[in-house]
């Protein structure tokens, strides 16, 4: 892989973290009302946003960091277009 095609994917990875963390939202509630069990999704200031991805393309190519971030941005996107509240741990 060059090393402008790897600029380029880490810049996508880096695009695809800021956009997910940017359009992120936070859950009604840990109410039990059946139906599908869902984690809440922690919403994040967009000062905090912004500080993550500067700090996320400022890492050296290759980082496992980014490739953990890309599976936490899909896992935050699961849990915001999950149809149902957690049950009560009650």
């Amino acid at each position: 892989m060059s090393f402008s095609e790897e600029c380029w994917r880490r810049r996508r990875a880096v695009l695809v973290i800021a956009t997910s963390l940017l359009s992120g939202c936070g859950t009604a509630g840990f109410d039990s009302g059946g139906g599908a069990v869902c984690p809440p999704v922690v919403e994040y200031s967009r000062e905090l946003q912004a500080r993550a991805a500067e700090e996320l393309a400022a890492l050296p190519d290759g980082s496992a960091i980014v490739e953990m971030m890309a599976d936490y941005a899909v896992m935050r996107e699961q849990g915001r277009v999950c149809p149902g509240p957690l049950p009560s741990l009650q």
